[in-house]
């Protein structure tokens, strides 16, 4: 039996106004915690540099979380609410590898807030929302849906960001720290980037890895991470080479360059060296070294295993925190 069109026609608006439905409902319940950040970066020459991002607040008593590259290298940060009140804000933590910041406002009465979601549990294909201020213009809203999960992406510190939510929410410059949310309200992830030359690849950190920074940060005023001083690149092993070792992978980190007085120039390692695991986990290059190394393994005395010219040796090391870098 054929649908009378009329049928079909109800149909689809009753689906589009329930999607304009749960779009307008979550905007209602984040919008009041979303702001505009404007700051101003070093004195250039012959101007102050200006510059704008995205926020938003996440606790009543005004700590709200941000792109780290919003707010790197500021002298002044001011915060305006959506009911366009501004106060001056202050930097509490600053991590330029995970492209997270938080900052605090003041303010005599309690703020709007969002809720976090579960970043986890995200499915591709799920609406996401995107709130923010591109290209300044203020309180602007771009929907879409999770276009992929797992992404990495590179920060501007140059580590690797993992874990990164790929979304076709439009996102332009200004949007950077502002949410994306689900169809309920709940913040998935902080809008981070998106490519220029393409259209509708956009990113944003999940918000799990910015629950756990937002943690370090209220506890340690940084991200701590563990650090042995070497500069390197991920190079291949010949395959012989993995069979007669009996590798766990088939590649590893050259070591290009060390820094004096590190851990790894203190446990003798050389450059020239390729680093193939540390105490039985396998190093398969600088991204995984980096990844590997969390603040677990400050101070701990491990084992470094190298492949140094037709040998396997093994160092005794002792990985050090991470030195701070300038916000």
């Amino acid at each position: 039996m054929l649908t009378p069109q009329w049928v079909s026609a109800n149909h689809d608006a009753s689906l589009l106004d329930a999607y304009s439905g749960a779009v307008i409902g979550a905007l209602e319940r984040v919008a009041p915690a979303v702001t505009f950040i404007e700051v101003v970066h070093a004195p250039a020459p012959a101007a102050r540099v200006r510059g704008t991002g995205s926020g938003f607040l996440f606790t009543p008593d005004g700590y709200l979380l941000t792109n780290s590259h919003v707010v790197q290298g500021s002298v002044e940060v001011t915060v305006r609410l959506n009911d366009d009140t501004r106060f001056s804000a202050d930097l509490v933590g600053n991590d330029p590898d995970s492209d997270l910041a938080v900052l605090r406002i003041g303010s005599p009465s309690a703020l709007p807030y969002v809720e976090f979601g579960d970043s986890a549990a995200l499915r591709v294909g799920q609406v996401a929302i995107a709130i923010g201020n591109p290209l300044g213009y203020s309180k602007t809203v771009t929907t879409g849906v999770v276009s992929a999960l797992g992404r990495t992406l590179r920060a501007t510190s140059g580590r690797l960001m993992h874990d990164v939510i790929q979304t076709d929410a439009a996102l332009n410059p200004g949007n950077s720290g502002g949410p994306l949310v689900d169809s309920k309200g709940r913040v998935i992830g902080v809008n981070t980037a998106m490519i220029p030359q393409a259209q509708a690849i956009c990113f944003a950190t999940g918000i799990n890895t910015a629950k756990w920074v937002i943690g370090q940060l209220f506890a340690h005023g940084r991200v701590r991470r563990a650090y042995i001083g070497v500069s390197g690149a991920t190079v291949p092993i010949a395959t012989r080479v993995v069979r007669h070792f009996g590798l766990q992978s088939s590649t590893a980190v050259h070591v290009l360059e060390l820094v004096p007085g590190s851990p790894a120039a203190e446990a003798g390692v050389e450059s020239g060296d390729r680093m193939i695991a540390l105490d039985g986990v396998p190093v398969d290059g600088i991204d995984g070294l980096q990844r590997l190394l969390d603040a677990g393994w400050i101070g701990r005395d491990c084992e470094l295993q190298l492949l140094r010219r037709s040998s396997v040796i093994r160092v005794k090391i002792r990985p050090i925190e991470l030195p701070m870098r300038d916000a």
